[in-house]
């Protein structure tokens, strides 16, 4: 085998695998979030697996190519059929707990596929006769290498934003394929499996339930029956329901943003105020609200595009920045009278970062020293779990003693709005008790 050709297939093999690995992570997003105990140990599983491959394919002691060529399609048949988001959100409607899912995801999809690949390195150096064994490793480690580096940045950065994490999966399983029709030249069996494989792969992806995939979301828009409604649709992010509109006049929406806006125009009288809002949603906040000014701020650049053609049907109000919302609290010069955090990853999973009290002291920063913020929150109906109880300590550690509503009380999970105001100020609290009761001098006070 030619040294060109050894190349191009270890190219290939690290493209791909490390490719496989941050769709994997970005499909598991819409189900358990992007949380580090959610990253590391998938990413852990997946070098573990790489080991092993590399273990076993370092046994190898003959046909080399046609091993190689056998793994890249089983391989490409992995990735084409398991990574696609129908076999991915199959397997976490049917299989629970979560954890089970997640498992068997890994342990029969990511796992076989790294050690499939793992082995291509080992594997071909064999046939590299005209080098050292070192000067052989290291070349072809290099080129497998550069070929991770290159598709983790051209798959995430490129094609998912572009073209959609679906297009990601059929560029791997393609290349795979490409790899494996190099090793397998001249066998008609081969090529048929391999055509059948691409069909496969083809037919997995091409027929998307979802109304758009970015790098960072499903996006899908659907009809729900709500009565006395005219033409209700759910504005749906990472399978969870974020907005919701309908045809009449006025608009219904759901039921977090008619409380926000309550709030805002009936509570507070926001009047020509300017509003900040971390987490676009389906832009519903202002939708047809002329009274103020808005501005949203989420990290996928297509979100408002996806809303305004397929939900809204019309423009957004306000403008729009795409940024992290923590980058962009944390940079930015304006100052706000109301600053609204609804920023979620997945249905339950606000991103670690955007909980810490870190991250709530720089949202202060930016807000008028008359400001409001206002947070939603998606907690158990009772607040009685560990993550609903430290989070409201986390945000009241910062402003002192907020508001709070629970919106749907005899849910398990409810929407819970705070209410907290610049000018509080979180300050020692005591316990009034029958030997020593302090309340009507506080009251005085």
């Amino acid at each position: 085998m030619s040294p060109r050709l050894i190349y191009a297939i270890v190219f290939i093999e690290g493209f791909c695998s490390l490719g496989a690995e941050v769709i994997a992570l970005r499909r598991l997003l819409p189900h358990i979030g992007s949380s580090i105990i959610v990253t590391a140990p998938t990413i852990g599983f997946f070098l573990l697996a790489l080991a092993l491959g590399y273990a076993a394919g370092a046994r190898v002691t003959g046909n080399y190519s046609a091993i190689v060529g056998r793994n890249f399609l089983i391989a490409a048949l992995l990735a084409g059929l398991g990574l696609a988001s129908i076999s991915v959100d199959w397997l976490f409607a049917h299989l629970q707990p979560v954890l089970v899912a997640y498992l068997f995801f890994i342990g029969g999809i990511l796992c076989p596929l790294a050690w499939l690949l793992g082995q291509t390195v080992p594997i071909l150096t064999n046939l590299m006769q005209h080098a050292r064994t070192g000067e052989a490793s290291g070349t072809a480690l290099y080129w497998s290498t550069l070929g991770s580096f290159l598709g983790s940045l051209s798959l995430s950065l490129l094609v998912m934003q572009w073209l959609g994490v679906s297009a990601a999966i059929l560029a791997c399983t393609l290349c795979l394929l490409i790899g494996a029709g190099l090793l397998e030249r001249g066998k008609p069996k081969f090529a048929l499996a391999a055509a059948l494989t691409a069909a496969l792969a083809i037919g997995f992806n091409i027929q998307q339930p979802v109304t758009a995939d970015t790098a960072y979301a499903d996006y899908t828009i659907s009809p729900v029956d709500l009565p006395k409604q005219q033409n209700p649709r759910a504005f749906w992010v990472n399978q969870s329901a974020a907005s919701l509109i309908d045809d009449s006049e006025p608009p219904n929406y759901t039921r977090y943003i008619r409380h926000l806006r309550q709030i805002l125009l009936d509570d507070l009288g926001f009047r020509d105020k300017r509003i900040l809002v971390l987490g676009a949603g389906g832009f519903t906040l202002s939708h047809r609200e002329p009274l103020n000014h808005y501005t949203y701020v989420d990290i996928d650049p297509a979100i408002r595009e996806i809303a305004e053609k397929h939900f809204l049907h019309e423009a957004a109000r306000g403008e729009f920045i795409v940024d992290d919302a923590r980058r962009f609290i944390a940079t930015t010069d304006q100052r706000f009278d109301a600053v609204v955090v609804d920023v979620f990853s997945s249905h339950t999973s606000i991103p670690s970062h955007l909980v810490t009290q870190e991250f709530w002291r720089a949202t202060r920063r930016v807000m008028a020293p008359d400001g409001v913020l206002l947070a939603n929150l998606i907690l158990d109906g009772k607040l009685e779990t560990p993550y609903a109880r430290n989070l409201l300590a986390t945000i009241e550690h910062v402003f002192g003693r907020c508001a709070v509503d629970v919106l749907h009380k005899a849910k398990t999970l409810a929407n819970v709005e705070l209410t907290c105001f610049a000018s509080s100020q979180p300050i020692a609290t005591g316990i009034y008790a029958d030997e020593k009761n302090r309340a009507d001098l506080d009251r005085l006070r």
